[in-house]
């Protein structure tokens, strides 16, 4: 049980990580940069740590400029104001990105300028043989170890790990929460300490600043864990902040 357990939490935390250090902070808002072979290596990482949920980082980061541009409009690629159930705006979150991804749909110039796009390689993460690859993995893994029935309903979170880890900031964080900053859309600070989602949950102050790499820091209790991550790796001189963009916040700014 302890081993499932084990594995579970860590793909939980590891695959989040690369979503919101690599997908939506880099590939997304450029709140730092990195080497062309340094950006490579982070395509890897993201493919294996988040396995048969790989998300593309152009699909991805076109999508999420998007949600930026129109948040809380009709043109939002995913708004609980405009799509009735958390399914529903799944659901139409996944056919935007497919569509982008795919290069069906071709955005604005705006959208796309400065994403990353590997296309040989996204076609090969994204492919079904490398999702069933990663799906086989995980039923070994319960197949091994899982010791106790109930251990076996955490398996289908594994396939569905980037797609729940989205719904709960596009779905709860534009519904539940407190906010710092009066913006033009619903986002909200979903956790006042977040310890789920590493950074994520507040959403608020990163509608208010989106290319700031701390999503936290405005108020004490606001500690971004991705953030540690990304000064450790900036010291390491693996990324560069854009300094322009790490900003001081006074407190005469914030609203209750």
């Amino acid at each position: 049980m302890t081993v499932i357990l084990i594995f579970f939490v860590a793909h939980w935390y590891l695959s989040l990580f690369f979503q919101t250090f690599f997908l939506h902070r880099y590939a997304a808002h450029k709140a730092f940069t990195m080497s062309p072979f340094t950006e490579k290596v982070f395509y890897v990482l993201t493919w294996i740590f988040q396995g048969s949920n790989y998300l593309s980082p152009f699909g991805y980061g076109v999508m999420h400029r998007m949600h930026h541009a129109f948040a809380d409009t009709e043109n939002d690629p995913h708004s609980p104001k405009y799509d009735e159930t958390i399914w529903n705006m799944m659901w139409k979150t996944k056919t935007i990105y497919s569509d982008i991804s795919n290069k069906i749909l071709v955005p604005e110039k705006r959208f796309t300028e400065g994403v990353p796009n590997w296309e040989a390689f996204d076609t090969f993460a994204r492919s079904w043989p490398s999702r069933l690859f990663w799906g086989a993995l995980y039923v070994a893994m319960y197949a091994q170890f899982a010791t106790t029935w109930w251990l076996w309903l955490l398996l289908p979170i594994h396939f569905l790990m980037s797609p729940i880890h989205g719904a709960i900031i596009n779905w709860f964080a534009h519904k539940y929460g407190y906010r710092n900053f009066t913006v033009g859309d619903t986002s909200r600070n979903f956790l006042p300490v977040d310890f789920l989602m590493m950074g994520e949950s507040y959403h608020n102050n990163h509608h208010k600043y989106g290319s700031r790499p701390n999503f936290g820091g405005i108020r004490w209790h606001e500690i971004d864990p991705t953030y540690q991550v990304i000064k450790v790796l900036d010291k390491l001189h693996i990324i560069r902040i854009a300094e322009q963009k790490e900003i001081v916040l006074e407190r005469s700014r914030t609203a209750a």
